[in-house]
């Protein structure tokens, strides 16, 4: 926001809240910065946007990400979102797709993926994820399994994939999932399974590798929407926009861990690379 000319604590004061991993306390958080009468809420994940949808039909909205906004009945369109609501979506089924499409070609003896996902909370990404997973499995001919992520026993959701026969997985891109991403990261390391994930986050914590929106640079974006509601534009004037960054992140400290050796070509793309 400094780079519109806000400076927190002389002209601007943000409120933070955070739900932990607990998609149950977004309401609750999203109604009381409601209540403090805040003049924008900017929200980071889908569950977010919906929560504070429910908590206002007035105050801004600004997403810093979301999955398909139109799918999930944030905005009418991205041209003309009307309403309240604001920001960035993500392609975020698209990406998964790619995502396995980067794992078969790293693991070219890949015949069945797991498929770590949450169920727990709205699901509208996830299933929309799924949907394109399964769809990219069958033209690369692969066998993929769908798991369902207790947060709570990661354990028993890698035994699952043992028992399946899984030799490698991916996660669908969930803030939940996301929070858990280091244990997540520990057992893939753990059962030798090679792995890509949705965050760079994932890799910074062991993970094999990841692909997908430059993260920092969604936020620089969502800032030039504060900062352009602040100064008197109405969210339902500012059209929703799709990612411009993405990064190719591989670890090869994990590679070497379960014995993969990741293709010259493909290493050669990565954007950047943990040696």
């Amino acid at each position: 926001m400094s780079r519109f000319g806000w400076i927190e604590g002389k002209n601007i004061a943000i409120e933070y809240r955070f739900a932990e991993g607990e998609l149950k306390r977004l309401p609750d958080l999203a109604l009381e910065l409601v209540h403090l009468k805040v003049d924008v809420l900017l929200c980071s994940s889908t569950p977010a946007v919906l929560a504070a949808k429910k908590a206002t039909t007035t105050i801004p909205i600004v997403m810093a990400s979301s999955g398909d906004a139109v799918e999930a009945g944030l905005v009418a369109s991205l041209a003309q979102p009307g309403g309240n609501i604001t920001g960035l979506t993500s392609f975020g089924p698209e990406l998964a797709a790619k995502r396995l499409e980067i794992l078969k070609e790293v693991f070219p003896r890949l015949t069945r993926v797991g498929v770590l996902w949450f169920s727990g909370g709205p699901g509208i990404s996830q299933r929309l994820q799924l949907k394109e997973i399964r769809a990219t499995a069958l033209a690369l001919n692969l066998k993929s399994e769908e798991i369902e992520l207790d947060p709570k026993d990661l354990e028993r959701a890698f035994q699952t994939v043992k028992q399946k026969q899984v030799n490698a997985i991916m996660t669908a891109e969930a803030r939940v999932i996301s929070a858990e991403r280091k244990r997540i990261a520990e057992l893939a390391g753990k059962y030798r399974l090679p792995a890509v994930y949705p965050q760079e986050e994932f890799v910074d914590t062991g993970g094999l590798m990841s692909y997908g929106n430059d993260q920092a640079d969604q936020y620089r974006r969502a800032a030039a929407y504060v900062d352009k509601i602040l100064r008197g534009t109405k969210p339902a004037d500012l059209p929703v926009e799709r990612p411009t960054k993405f990064e190719f992140v591989i670890n090869l400290r994990a590679a070497k861990q379960i014995g993969l050796t990741i293709p010259p070509n493909v290493l050669a793309r990565a954007d950047k690379v943990i040696r």
